[in-house]
C-alpha cells in the first residue's frame, strides 16, 4: 500500500472513530490534503460491504471529503444501520480518490460496450432523474461489460435492458 492510501484510511478511521466518541487523530498535515478532490469510502466487514458514500466531483478539501465521506458510510448509508463502535475495530475501510468525470461519446450501446476499460473505468450513468455509479472495483464482481451496464442500470432504477439516445455516461478512474 502506498503511503497516500494509508494516511487517507487513517484519515478515514479517525473521523468514525472521533465520531463515535473516541479514537485517535490522524495525521492531517500533507499538503496535498488541502487541494480539491472527490472520494469514496467504502466499508467492508468480513468482506461483505457494509457501507459506502462518496463524491463524485471535487468541490472541496479532500480532506474534508474523505471525513464527510468516512461517517457517511459508516452511519449514513440507508442499507446498513449505523456502524457501532465494537464493529469499528474489525471493519476494512477503502478511500477511492476520483479522477474527474470525462464525459464519454458513443454512437449506441455497442460502441460504450467496446469502449469501457474493465477494471479500469468508473461509469457514472445518467438519464433523466437517474444517476448511479460503479467504482472500478465493481469489476471483481461484474468483469463483463455488458452485465457491468446492466448492473449500473438496474442500480439507477432502469430496466437492465433499457438504452435511450440521450443516456450520458462518464467514466472516471481511481487512485
Amino acid at each position: 500500500m502506498n503511503a497516500r492510501k494509508e494516511i487517507l484510511q487513517a484519515i478515514a478511521r479517525a473521523a468514525i472513530g472521533q465520531a463515535l466518541g473516541g479514537g485517535a487523530a490522524a495525521d492531517e498535515s500533507a499538503p496535498w490534503l488541502a487541494e480539491p478532490g472527490a472520494s469514496f469510502v467504502t466499508l467492508t466487514r468480513a468482506g461483505r460491504l457494509r457501507g459506502c458514500i462518496g463524491t463524485l466531483e471535487a468541490h472541496q478539501r479532500l480532506l474534508l471529503d474523505v471525513k464527510q465521506n468516512a461517517c457517511g458510510a459508516a452511519f449514513r448509508d440507508p442499507r446498513f444501520p449505523a456502524l457501532s463502535h465494537r464493529e469499528l475495530a474489525d471493519t476494512d475501510i477503502h478511500v477511492s480518490v476520483l479522477t474527474p468525470l470525462q464525459p464519454m461519446s458513443f454512437t449506441d450501446e455497442a460502441d460504450v460496450l467496446a469502449r469501457l476499460q474493465p477494471g479500469v473505468d468508473g461509469l457514472v450513468l445518467e438519464y433523466g432523474f437517474h444517476r448511479a455509479t460503479f467504482l472500478p472495483q465493481v469489476w471483481e464482481q461484474l468483469p463483463e461489460p455488458l452485465r457491468f451496464l446492466s448492473q449500473l442500470k438496474r442500480k439507477a432504477g432502469l430496466p437492465e435492458d433499457f438504452w435511450a439516445e440521450d443516456i450520458r455516461l462518464s467514466r472516471y478512474e481511481i487512485h
